[in-house]
């Protein structure tokens, strides 16, 4: 979207090096050079002249917009039902991606207004989630399920990568607006989807047998048609399992951000890929993610039913594990020069790779310790989570202004700082168990089909008291 300085070589990558290469060694010092001379003709077709500055506000202005519906999704998704609550997040996530284009070609701020609005929309995601989850996973098995399917949001990260790169070289409107349009229409397709197919618990699922029922709620404890009327805040705040969780979730997330919005970057600053190749090498480290997310949360609910080690202990082992070894991978990564890309983009896809066995650990931890107030436990982790957000790509832009590998490296330490600390306080804090406080103020919400209307009838029943209004 951005112009660079122009190049007098011709647009073909192959020619480009070859005219390089014929020139005199004294002019051409090594081999990233003559990388970095190619991949410039790549810029040509950018439209915008946004500074580096400029460029680090628009990713960040996503985060802007994304914390504030933190705490009101996870409260909306348990007093209201998440399937709602997603799905129109979704839904305005979807139309304001297919308006980026026409509002960056407008104004700036017009631009920075619709980022906001998409990153206040998906803000609901993760809450509306996790409170499903409070809803739908039994125990033993919650490890295994939300890990596939956090899973999917790296997969989305992964086609993202390697489908942008593509659209951008060789897409409709520029290159670059295609992707909007393509990504924004799909949103929009997955929508409808949801809409039909999903429902807030099981027992308002259309297509879900009466045993599978019973075997959900035997092994959670309790009936999943439960909704929230009273939140116990005061407990919450003092609660050092859930404080392990946020600062977990805070140190993650500086990470996760940093990688997420500014790896195409490194890629081309630093290890010179071009536009085709940076999309595709950029998704390489969410492959790796995705299989590691996956493969620990299988692992780590086997190991909490075949062995005496607990939950508490599976979700610290899997968390230190996690955070320690993308510090190292990262720390590796600041060294490796342009000549050795290649070992870089390993240790990077090592790095992400095992960021994801963290879903077998603080992710999933708001549920282990309090799955009535699942999703609001979320949106209150993920919002004080989110200023990484909103600071990361910042301070990634203000630390690379030469665009040097000396300047990146220091991005990757803060990485590697943050995480070392996350995992110390984690291993401190942590806890596997259901907390007191998650059966304060429990609101039972009787489902029943009306024989006339064949639609499904709630009944409020205070758990506290015991007292049946149908009496």
């Amino acid at each position: 979207m951005v112009r660079s300085a122009t190049s007098n070589f011709t647009s073909n990558d192959n020619s480009t090096a070859l005219n390089v290469t014929s020139r005199s060694p004294d002019v051409v010092d090594d081999a990233c050079e003559i990388l970095e001379q190619a991949i410039s003709t790549t810029t040509q077709r950018g439209e915008f002249d946004w500074d580096k500055p400029t460029r680090s506000r628009i990713l960040a202005m996503y985060f802007y917009g994304y914390i504030f519906t933190q705490i009101p999704g996870g409260w909306l998704a348990g007093r209201y039902g998440a399937r709602r609550v997603w799905g129109l997040g979704m839904f305005v996530n979807g139309l304001g991606t297919i308006l980026t284009p026409v509002s960056a070609r407008l104004n700036l701020y017009v631009l920075y207004a619709v980022r906001f609005i998409i990153g206040f929309a998906a803000g609901v995601s993760f809450p509306a989630t996790h409170s499903l989850w409070g809803r739908w996973a039994p125990p033993l098995e919650r490890s295994k399920l939300m890990s596939v399917c956090y899973a999917g949001s790296h997969a989305g990260t992964i086609v993202a990568f390697a489908l942008s790169g593509y659209l951008c070289a060789n897409g409709f409107d520029n290159g670059w607006g295609s992707i909007f349009y393509v990504f924004g229409a799909g949103n929009l397709l997955w929508f409808g989807l949801w809409m039909v197919l999903s429902a807030d618990n099981p027992r308002k699922h259309k297509f879900i047998s009466e045993k599978e029922i019973a075997y959900i709620e035997n092994k959670i404890g309790y009936k999943t048609n439960v909704k929230t009327r009273s939140t116990p805040w005061l407990a919450m705040a003092k609660s050092g399992p859930l404080w392990a969780i946020i600062l977990a979730h805070m140190c993650n997330n500086w990470t996760n951000y940093t990688l997420i919005t500014v790896l195409p970057t490194f890629m081309k600053e630093v290890l010179k890929f071009n536009i085709r190749q940076n999309g595709v090498i950029s998704s390489l480290p969410y492959v790796c993610h995705s299989v590691a997310a996956v493969l620990a949360g299988q692992l780590a609910d086997f190991v909490r039913a075949r062995t005496k080690l607990g939950t508490t202990k599976v979700r610290k082992i899997c968390q230190n594990t996690a955070f320690l070894s993308v510090a190292v991978f990262l720390v590796a990564t600041g060294f490796v020069k342009c000549e050795n890309r290649m070992i870089a983009v390993v240790l990077l896809c090592a790095a992400v790779g095992c960021l994801g066995i963290s879903k077998a650990g603080y992710m999933v931890n708001h549920v282990d310790i309090a799955p009535n107030y699942s999703g609001l436990l979320f949106g209150f982790t993920n919002t004080i989570a989110t200023i990484p957000g909103m600071i990361a790509p910042l301070v990634a832009g203000a630390l690379t202004p030469n665009k040097t590998a000396e300047e990146w490296r220091l991005v990757l330490y803060i990485c590697a700082g943050f995480l070392v600390a996350g995992a110390l306080i984690f291993a401190f804090l942590a806890s596997g168990e259901a907390q007191p406080w998650n059966n304060h103020g429990e609101v039972e919400l009787d489902v029943a089909k009306d024989k006339k209307s064949h639609k499904y009838i709630a009944v409020d029943t205070i758990k506290e008291t015991g007292e049946d209004p149908r009496m």
